[in-house]
């Protein structure tokens, strides 16, 4: 199958899926404002945080091995599945010696009073990491697609029962975003045969060589952008209170916006980079998708901060509203996220996991060094800046060593122009009051942004024209 064509069926089949999941999971912001307090959402959100550090130390990483080799057929598939799932088991039992050891010691009264919905959600989330990795390893997305609107709509409809009827409150919170994941897990389970594939009495000692080789040095790149992600929200917690960590943590409802693409095309991208690897870049496929990936996340992040306030109006209730100023650095971080994500996408190529871990280290001190720095005076705030900034060093490191493994053709000091044009952004929502003059001078650098980028843009449209 053609390139561009394989890559574009691949999005827009994930894109039926993160569409049905996330926007209507966004358009839901205003129950969670409405329902939950900044306490409770910013301990759902610690937890969340806590697990997602938890998850590739105890499971040793295991689902980038498992997406990597399904992807190879020369690999046994029976083997993938059973080393996942024996790591899988392995990490409940440290969970539950963990949440057994601190009801006994009671070190935390939240870990204590949550622990069921800690294992839970633990378990859920390594089970469902496995289980899509797998399912796109193998190139099921159509099914992977179908699974995720099934997945949106257990949730949603959980959501809406446990906090409206129930009245559950931050309990059904938890319940309902551990069904939802369950139950999308289980039918692709059950599709795929996975249980039947499952061997656990078979050691695989050549398989789990191959696979741990290439995951282990992944486990610091997860711990590292564990760090780049969620170590602001410990230091937000630390030096502005629970209260604050979970108005920052909603902040980032609004560039979820953008992380949805972001979702969409890279994980359809990392199975065309690693079939179609091609380190001249003869046709210029590679090229070309990085300044259309560019371009569409620069403008799309641009649009977001131009009405932030608006939707944070209609978005955030209450106290969450002050959220909006950390809305534009937020999606900032996200732009310089996704293109990491896609130069690291020719490190899978060529399975060179190091690079991974190296870069994202570096940044994760960076982030806790600017962090450490900028919270204490500028509050939620600096830790949003410090995320943006240490994304931004992150792609810095990737792009220069990815020169060693492809020559991408692309217009770097376009691209850099187009940046500090998104901070300035940024700097004027949030010292501009006058609303007129701020709309003004908002929507003039969002037009010099799209300007910036008229050949980019005439480029997919004449690509998608070509190919209707």
């Amino acid at each position: 199958m053609d390139k561009y064509k394989y890559l574009i069926k691949n999005i827009g089949l994930l894109a039926i899926s993160s569409f049905a999941t996330k926007l209507l999971s966004f358009f839901l912001v205003p129950l969670y404002t409405n329902i939950l307090t900044t306490t409770e959402y910013g301990i759902y959100d610690l937890f969340h945080a806590t697990i997602s550090v938890l998850l590739p130390i105890l499971t040793l990483n295991i689902q980038e091995s498992v997406i990597r080799f399904a992807l190879e057929k020369k690999y046994d598939r029976n083997a993938i599945v059973t080393i996942a799932m024996r790591y899988l088991l392995i990490s409940c039992i440290f969970i539950i010696l963990g949440l057994s050891i601190n009801s006994f010691l009671g070190l935390s009264l939240i870990g204590k009073t949550y622990a069921i919905y800690f294992l839970l959600l633990f378990f859920v989330q390594a089970l469902s990491g496995i289980v899509l990795a797998y399912i796109r390893g193998i190139d099921k997305i159509t099914e992977l697609s179908i699974s995720s609107i099934i997945a949106s709509v257990v949730t949603i409809g959980c959501n809406i029962l446990f906090l409206l009827c129930f009245k559950w409150g931050l309990g059904g919170y938890f319940l309902a975003n551990i069904i939802g994941p369950l139950v999308q897990s289980i039918y692709l389970i059950i599709q795929f045969h996975m249980i039947r594939a499952t061997h656990l009495q078979n050691q695989y000692k050549l398989e789990t060589r191959a696979m741990l080789c290439y995951c282990k040095p992944l486990i610091a790149n997860s711990i590292s952008w564990w760090v780049n992600n969620v170590s602001d929200r410990y230091i937000v917690m630390y030096f502005c209170g629970l209260a604050e960590n979970g108005i920052y943590s909603i902040a980032s409802k609004i560039p979820s916006i953008l992380n949805i693409f972001q979702t969409i095309f890279s994980q359809a991208w990392v199975l065309s980079v690693i079939k179609d690897f091609d380190p001249e870049d003869k046709n210029g496929f590679f090229a070309n998708t990085y300044k259309t990936y560019n371009c569409l996340m620069v403008i799309i992040c641009s649009a977001i901060i131009v009405v932030d306030k608006i939707l944070a109006h209609i978005l955030y209730s209450k106290d969450f509203y002050v959220a909006w100023r950390y809305v534009p650095w937020l999606t900032i971080a996200i732009v310089f996220g996704s293109l990491s994500g896609y130069i690291g996408g020719f490190f899978s190529a060529v399975k060179n996991s190091k690079i991974f871990a190296q870069s994202t280290m570096i940044g994760a001190v960076l982030n806790v060094v600017l962090n450490m720095i900028l919270t204490p005076f500028l509050g939620a705030l600096g830790a949003a800046i410090a995320t943006a900034a240490c994304y931004m060093a992150v792609w810095i490191i990737r792009y220069w060593h990815s020169k060693k493994y492809i020559k991408l053709r692309i217009n770097i000091c376009r691209d850099i122009f187009s940046y500090l044009l998104l901070a300035i952004q940024a700097v004027v929502l949030l010292f501009a009051t006058e609303t007129h003059f701020l709309y003004i001078i908002e929507g003039l650098l969002f037009v010099i942004i799209t300007s910036v980028y008229c050949k980019d843009i005439s480029l997919v449209i004449n690509k998608l024209l070509k190919r209707t």
